[in-house]
């Protein structure tokens, strides 16, 4: 009970916040209106819960954002972000500050989902994940190919339609998921890591047909579009009409307009390879006719030619080739020996006229000691010594007797 003092009731803090508590909850007005402001001091503690406050040019108004309610958000809230939010107004008894508690919080002037799908883009692109260094190639001829998409669209049957007409050799799995709603990514992802742990396809095609961007939401979860990203078995994106994009087709190996287009893109027209090995086909008969015709002309060339016609004339014209051959050789052979005869007689000559027979022949003696040494001078020989005398016709044994001086 109140405290009173000469009539005057005194009241505890606690009391004064309990009764503004109570006069805001049953304030019609405040118990569900929308704010407009732009967001500050934006902060998201570990317990989930969003705090923040919403400002304009008059004044601020504090505003918590609870797990529960925030994990509904489909975009990432900052700092400086006009947004309109809902909730109710009412104090907070601990601190005796009224607050707005939101409940709802959108973007103003763009939508929830527009801002959303930015925001992710903004941050995969950064993070690399569009990168054209990343893209798988698409096979050319694909054996085995997994179909991710809801059993019953109308978007699988046009798929099986179509692969089946363009290439019927084509293996078709379909991995039935929900595309649409809270469970989709969940099991979006759980195919593509299931076909890519399993390896049962050579090329996956995940998609849906048309709808809003509300229907189309699932293809733009951030877990999708990583484990499209990260799959090893390459990825055609097929979701909704042409104009529609999402971020899977972004981060998908190849984006097809329609799930239509995608079985186009995945798989080669039979018609068309069968017209093509027609042609291949056409041009290696036109190839083998047009060698068979130039190696019957060559056999024609042969079969006329003298060689064949008269074998003998190819040896007779060569036996005439080699008596000319042997001609010159022997003509040549002929010319070289009385060049290296007379060079040799002058060669004899010069020795011939330089040898000491000559000298001998003309009178001379050569005498040489028993050694064999040419005696020069008398100072070569003492009285006593045996000389041999070297004459033209022979060789006189002497001894000297004595020797004279050089006059």
């Amino acid at each position: 009970m109140p405290v009173t003092t000469d009539e005057i009731p005194v009241l505890s803090v606690t009391q004064v916040n309990q009764y503004l508590k109570g006069l805001l909850d049953r304030d019609g007005l405040l118990s569900g209106l929308y704010v407009r402001g732009e967001i500050s001091n934006y902060k998201t503690y570990p317990s989930g819960h969003h705090y923040f406050s919403l400002k304009d040019a008059g004044g601020a108004i504090r505003c918590v954002m609870f797990k529960r309610e925030a994990l509904s958000l489909r975009f990432r809230p900052e700092n400086g972000m006009q947004v309109t939010a809902y909730g109710r107004v009412t104090v907070f008894p601990r601190d005796g500050q009224y607050q707005l508690y939101c409940s709802a919080l959108r973007p103003d002037g763009v939508g929830e989902l527009c801002l959303a799908f930015e925001q992710l883009k903004e941050k995969l692109w950064k993070e690399g994940l569009f990168d054209e260094a990343h893209k798988k190639p698409i096979p050319r001829f694909p054996g085995r190919i997994a179909l991710i998409t809801s059993p019953a669209g109308a978007a699988v049957r046009d798929m099986l339609r179509i692969l089946g007409a363009r290439w019927p050799m084509a293996e078709i799995l379909v991995l039935p998921v929900r595309v649409q709603g809270a469970e989709a990514p969940g099991e979006l992802c759980a195919a593509i890591a299931w076909a890519n742990r399993h390896r049962v396809a050579d090329l996956l095609i995940t998609g849906r047909g048309g709808g809003s961007m509300e229907d189309l939401w699932a293809f733009n979860d951030e877990s999708v579009a990583r484990t499209i990203f990260a799959s090893q078995i390459p990825v055609i994106a097929a979701v909704g009409h042409e104009p529609d994009v999402t971020i899977a087709d972004y981060v998908a190996d190849l984006r097809a307009a329609t799930p239509s287009n995608a079985a186009e893109l995945a798989v080669p027209d039979q018609n068309e390879q069968y017209e093509r090995l027609s042609q291949l086909a056409r041009r290696m008969a036109k190839g083998l006719e047009h060698r068979l015709s130039a190696a019957r002309d060559a056999l024609d060339r042969c079969r006329e030619s003298r060689v064949l016609q008269d074998p003998g004339a190819f040896t007779a014209g060569r036996r005439v080739l080699l008596d000319y051959q042997r001609a010159r050789l022997g003509s040549g052979l002929s010319a070289a020996v009385g060049r290296e005869r007379a060079r040799f007689a002058r060669l004899a000559a010069g020795l011939d006229a330089m040898s000491p027979l000559k000298v001998l022949g003309r009178g001379y003696a050569i005498p040489s000691g028993a050694d064999g040494t040419v005696v020069r001078s008398v100072g070569d020989v003492s009285p006593g010594d045996s000389l041999t005398v070297r004459v033209r016709d022979g060789a006189i044994p002497c001894v000297v007797k004595g020797s004279g001086d050089n006059g």
